[in-house]
């Protein structure tokens, strides 16, 4: 009985590591990679129009300032303590924490670990870049005197809380919905993550740590983040009915958790 107990466990841990393989008509799975190439495009476009706007101080940089001060004048009391305890939830203590509690227990939940993995990997990939390009690009952040929870000196191209916000609630809506293929589940799953960012790009405005050009970078950049995790999704998962199968274990799409 121990044995069998046993081999049972290593079975279970086996194929937790198993890619989930779907099925999915020809078309689906081309429309997948066509949302795929569309939103790399509009996120690389995004992007370098951004980046060589702020090197030049031309187009949407020009709003920085102004956009700002705008921000300002919407202070009050109740509002910044609210806007600091955003910026702790999805800030560089809080998120890593959101991120690893998600992250084990779906691994713990889920059949198998495909998913949970993916996400990871794209918000370290997000964590990455956002470290890479602030010292590159060397944007300065707006005056201290107007930064509400302390100052911060660092560089600010680009927002590295709306970037980890955008990753997480992109990538895990998108690894949800596509596999329930429900209608309004996926539109409430998108409409979630979008205000989710749009909150957090109003916060990191509010509190003065960064201009409108540093957030719709990040915003830009997560867009190519969730572009490749949907293009590697598709590629290691989607399988068109009747197509030979990698490996012995598949399922269809549906997967519960």
């Amino acid at each position: 009985m121990a044995v069998d107990a046993n081999e049972n466990t290593r079975s279970r841990f086996r194929q937790k590591f198993v890619v989930e393989e779907r099925y999915l008509p020809l078309e689906s799975r081309r429309a997948l990679y066509r949302a795929a190439a569309g939103l790399i495009a509009v996120g690389l476009a995004g992007f370098t129009v951004l980046l060589i706007g702020v090197l030049t101080h031309t187009g949407l940089e020009q709003l920085d300032t102004p956009v700002e001060n705008w921000f300002d004048s919407l202070r009050s009391t109740d509002v910044t303590v609210f806007m600091i305890v955003l910026a702790f939830v999805f800030g560089p203590i809080g998120m890593p924490i959101i991120i690893l509690i998600v992250t084990v227990l779906w691994l713990i939940l889920a059949k198998h670990a495909w998913r949970p993995l993916v996400l990871a990997v794209g918000m370290v990939t997000g964590v990455i870049l956002a470290q890479v390009l602030a010292p590159i690009v060397q944007h300065p952040r707006p005056p201290i005197g107007l930064m509400l929870a302390g100052p911060d000196t660092s560089f600010s191209f680009p927002s590295g809380h709306v970037l980890g916000v955008s990753d997480f609630f992109l990538i895990t809506a998108f690894l949800l919905a596509s596999r329930r293929r429900e209608h309004r589940f996926t539109v409430a799953a998108f409409t979630v993550a979008v205000l989710a960012i749009l909150l957090q790009v109003f916060s990191r405005l509010y509190l003065g740590y960064h201009y409108i050009s540093d957030t719709t970078a990040s915003m830009a950049l997560s867009l190519i983040i969730l572009g490749t995790v949907i293009a590697v999704d598709t590629h290691r998962t989607v399988r068109i009915p009747g197509e030979p199968v990698e490996g012995k274990h598949s399922q269809i799409e549906r997967d519960g958790t």
